[in-house]
């Protein structure tokens, strides 16, 4: 794509000042002429604060550490020697051809030797017993420095040196070879499924560490399996072995090293706000592109932070069974998805079912649940084969000061997921790529289950348009930064190879590595870049084709941004059931950095319109239109409600407001977060996505009237119309066929067809007087939308019901309730209010007595209502 072509990305020089601003943000974007400049070195890492405009401005040289002080490895274990003799380990075994040279190679090692050639205490009975594959696992366990997981009097949290070891491993194999002469291979024990006092469980436990071994050896293959994850954790560990005094003083970069010279900008790209009429031709191309676009949901991840437990059970739940505002967050992913696709038919009059695929994973039995619930809602009415679940393993957890992995008992690691960054390798493994493809797809829409804004209005089909128009290969979506908050950010990465040639690219810098790339969370001045640098939300725009060439590829680039995150200690419980917290942390992989394999080359330095030409791109919106996320429980002592369930909630009543005052309705206006603390919102408004989900379609939709302060109203349909309704109190409309009806496919699974027989409702000069929520009431829990009510309007419209209310006053409770092939109609004379329910005509049941036509003009979408 040629540098000016579009306006997809401003032409800009990397040393120019470029503002993006939003008049309805507290302050501005301002890119300014400023960048951070670093040498990345296998043994330490420098940065210096340079401006890109002046090259001979002075800058500062500072070795910066990645390992924490208060976690420093213990005194006595030699970081480069482990390394060094697991690295020649992962060598020879590269080398060997067959699995029989591997297991010779492992049985040259000195601890392998210790614990496995001996002929006593019953090891060579369990050997014997398994196959020569799961002996390679153990080998490479023991090998890595890990026999402790065997062991049971070892158990510290974080197990010992090989030395001491051996008895406590070979009493296990020994009570082991005594469970294979009492059972028989599917572990049913004549006397019973333990033996001993010593705790060592049954052969169930066995299998299922060589399971956790089995999948971490597959997984990380492409770094050398079990030993190449140690080496990894190991490396990421190690202190950097640089003199801080060689460094200090410094006026210009060590030539002698052996680096590339990365710098890194404010990226700039489309702000949907500032440029209105290109974003919503952005948004145009996403909703025409979306019979070739998937979704792809990383739904993997402990959610540890939420505390979700099932009522009724205890039992632990993953982050996308939190019930958030009326249904699970998985639920509303689904909801937003359906949207655009209803609004694809009615513009285009085809029905498009877009193929979604799930990374889960075993922790809190999330892949169970995520299936139950999928099959509960019968698929969302989506058909099975729109559904690829796909199980993300984990992965051991490492101690910080000497690499040992945790265990919670013997033969039981304590093991988490690997980040949502295995998802490309893990897709490719398990085929979804092709899955895509044989569904028709080129690319798709990433975002993760706790962000419950990312859909608002243009936000994902401009970022998917954009994407698809201009064969992209990946995009991000991006908003202000908070300071201080878990989160990364979006750069433009610039960087000079050792070849000579300049690499450039959109691409993230996670939280944790701020430390590493000298980024301080913290407003230096008022004019701080690091104040400037957008906010990485992991809402992402893929091409399927690029992606599954990394994932694909055999090296360590298929495990995009390797981290291991030590800044929070681990908490799992031991053999005794003991609570217990250590300091440690497990090889993450990030999915946005999949970016950093789609830089562009240049043979000498850009500078003009260079994000135009990009494989990467970005495009900006406000921050509560782009991310506010429920992803951890909120205690009362807490005086902040930053990615709490309670924060997100009144970030989407704040979008209620933008939305709705803009059609000329007077509604309370949202606060600041401290406001609300300990005290409820200012009202409830939860309006379907089917009534847009573009705000230009809702608007159409919506003219006149006033919200009163402590009101609620849920809108559960997308054929409506509001006009001059005053609302003082609670008004719930719910429609069974909000967007479409239900019928059996030919394959007998029930199918949602859009358009056909949707519940329909028009409010015309209505005024709606109740109690409406009992405020008062300490059962509420606003952010699950489960209140106490006194008094409430509710209309319930059964299949292609229809409910028209005009020029009336609807005071206290009352339920309307329509059955299916029936119009209710209210209207007022001198005796009071009027109701009258009569049959729909027979060929009207389809489309109903009257629905909203969608056209395209020029950049934009009108609606015009069809009477029939």
């Amino acid at each position: 794509m040629a540098a000016n072509s579009s306006p997809l990305l401003r032409d800009a020089s990397l040393s120019s000042s470029i503002p993006i601003s939003c008049p309805s943000l507290p302050f501005l974007f301002s890119f300014r002429p400023q960048s951070l400049a670093f040498r990345n070195s296998s043994s330490s890492l420098c940065f210096a604060s340079s401006s890109s405009s002046s090259p001979s401005s002075p800058s500062r040289i500072i070795r910066v550490s990645t390992a924490p002080v208060e976690h420093a490895p213990a005194p006595d274990f030699d970081f480069g020697e482990e390394i060094a003799r697991l690295d020649a380990i992962r060598a020879r075994l590269r080398e060997a051809k067959s699995l029989n040279e591997k297991l010779r190679v492992l049985d040259a090692d000195s601890r392998v030797r210790d614990i496995f050639s001996a002929r006593r205490g019953g090891i060579s009975k369990v050997l014997g017993f398994l196959e020569p594959a799961e002996v390679f696992l153990l080998k490479c366990l023991v090998a890595a420095g890990q026999g402790h997981v065997l062991g049971w009097e070892l158990h510290s949290g974080g197990g010992g040196g090989h030395r001491v070891e051996r008895s406590a491993l070979k009493s296990a194999f020994v009570a082991l070879a005594g469970l294979i002469e009492k059972g028989n291979l599917d572990g049913e024990w004549v006397d019973g499924d333990r033996i001993g006092d010593d705790g060592v469980g049954d052969i169930g436990l066995l299998k299922k560490l060589l399971k956790t071994l089995s999948e971490v050896e597959q997984f990380h293959d492409c770094i050398g399996g079990i030993i190449g994850y140690q080496i990894m954790a190991l490396q990421l560990l190690s202190p950097p072995k640089v003199d801080r005094k060689t460094l200090n003083g410094s006026s210009h970069l060590c030539k002698s090293w052996k680096s590339e010279v990365v710098e890194i900008h404010v990226p700039t790209g489309l702000h949907l706000l500032d440029n209105i009429e290109y974003a919503s031709q952005a948004a145009l191309w996403g909703i025409e592109g979306l019979p070739e676009l998937g979704e792809i949901y990383p739904l993997g991840g402990a959610g540890d932070r939420l505390d979700l437990v099932d009522t009724d059970t205890g039992e632990c739940l993953p982050a996308a069974m939190l019930p958030y505002c009326g249904r699970s967050l998985l639920e509303g992913l689904i909801r937003d998805l359906q949207a655009r696709e209803f609004l694809h038919f009615k513009i285009y009059g085809k029905q498009c079912i877009t193929p979604v695929a799930i990374m889960t994973s075993s922790v809190k039995n999330n892949h169970q649940h995520i299936t139950a619930l999928l099959e509960r809602l019968e698929w969302f009415g989506r058909g099975r084969q729109n559904f690829q679940l796909f199980e993300q393993p984990l992965v051991p957890v490492v101690a910080a000061e000497n690499g040992q992995w945790l265990t919670s008992s013997p033969f039981i690691p304590v093991c988490k997921p690997g980040g949502h960054g295995a998802i490309w390798k893990l897709a490719n493994d398990k085929g979804i790529f092709n899955w895509f493809y044989s569904h028709g797809r080129k690319g798709a829409t990433v975002r993760q289950v706790s962000n419950v804004v990312a859909a608002t209005d243009l936000t994902l089909l401009a970022l998917a348009g954009l994407g698809l128009r201009h064969k992209k290969k990946l995009g991000f979506a991006s908003c202000q930064r908070n300071l201080g908050a878990t989160e990364g950010i979006n750069v433009l990465l610039e960087k000079q190879n050792l070849d000579g040639q300049r690499a450039y690219g959109i691409t993230c810098i996670e939280y944790t590595e701020f430390e590493k790339y000298g980024i301080r969370d913290m407003p230096i001045s008022l004019r701080s870049l690091q104040a400037e640098f957008p906010a990485n939300t992991n809402i992402l725009y893929v091409d399927l084709c690029a992606a599954e060439k990394v994932g694909s590829s055999q090296d360590a680039s298929c495990l995009p941004g390797m981290v291991l995150n030590l800044k929070k200690p681990i908490s799992y419980v031991d053999h005794l059931g003991i609570q217990r917290s250590a300091y440690g942390g497990r090889l993450e992989c990030t999915m946005q950095s999949i970016a950093d394999n789609f830089l562009n080359t240049y043979n000498s330095r850009c500078r003009e319109g260079i994000e135009n030409e990009l494989d990467t791109f970005i495009v900006y919106n406000e921050r509560k239109r782009v991310t506010s996320s429920a992803k951890r429980k909120r205690k009362q002592t807490e005086k902040s409600l930053h990615q709490a369930p309670d924060g997100s909630l009144l970030d989407v009543m704040r979008n209620a407001y933008d939305l709705l005052s803009y059609c000329h309705i007077k509604i309370p206006k949202v606060e600041d977060n401290n406001k609300y603390l300990h005290s409820e919102p200012p009202f409830l408004i939860f309006l379907h996505p089917g009534l847009g989900p573009l705000w230009e379609i809702t608007r159409q939709k919506f003219f006149g009237g006033s919200i009163s302060k402590g009101s609620e109203l849920q809108i559960e349909v997308a054929e409506f119309l509001w006009r001059d309704v005053q609302l003082e109190g609670s008004l719930i409309i719910v429609a069974e066929n909000i967007m479409g009806s239900i019928r059996m496919s030919q394959n007998g699974e029930p199918t949602l067809q859009y358009g056909n027989r949707c519940g329909r409702c028009k409010l015309q000069n209505v005024k709606v007087q109740n109690k409406g929520i009992d405020w008062t009431s300490s059962n509420n829990v606003y952010w699950k939308h489960d209140v106490q009510r006194l008094e409430c309007l509710k209309i319930i419209l059964h299949g292609n019901a229809e409910f028209e209310a005009t020029d009336v006053v609807l005071q206290g409770s009352h339920v309307f309730e329509v059955p299916s092939g029936y119009r209710m109609c209210i209207s007022s004379d001198t005796t009071g209010n009027i109701v009258k329910l009569e049959h729909i005509r027979e060929d009207l049941m389809d489309n109903g007595s009257w629905f909203w036509k969608y056209k395209i003009k020029g950049t934009h979408i009108y609606l015009e209502m069809i009477e029939l």
